[in-house]
């Protein structure tokens, strides 16, 4: 399921435990090569965490739903909250090692 509105973020949110939204634009040069590190590690690391990637540029009004002030953004959200937000430069080692200690406390 692609995520086209506001309310497709919201129930793909409340219908997984363990939801993570990745959102980028199109132009983001930052967006594009963080991306394949971010889905590997998750794939690899989290396989029970939904993930979603969305191009902020389709969606009206995300930024400010999310509270977005620049891309990409990593967020994390446990039963519906929000429990973990990145954006722009992610360090992975230390953005996993967060992840971790979520992950190992909800799953």
């Amino acid at each position: 399921m692609n995520l086209r509105s506001i309310q497709d973020i919201e129930d793909f949110i409340k219908q997984n435990h363990i939801a993570f939204l990745y959102v980028s634009r199109p132009n983001c040069s930052v967006c594009h090569a963080l991306w394949p590190q971010v889905d590997t590690m998750l794939q690899i690391n989290f396989p029970l965490i939904k993930v979603k990637h969305i191009n902020a540029d389709n969606i009206h009004g995300i930024a400010g739903y999310l509270s977005i002030f620049t891309v990409p953004v990593l967020l994390l959200y446990i039963d519906g909250k929000e429990l973990l937000r990145e954006a722009r430069f992610v360090h992975m080692d230390e953005f996993q090692r967060k992840l971790q200690k979520i992950y190992e406390l909800n799953v």
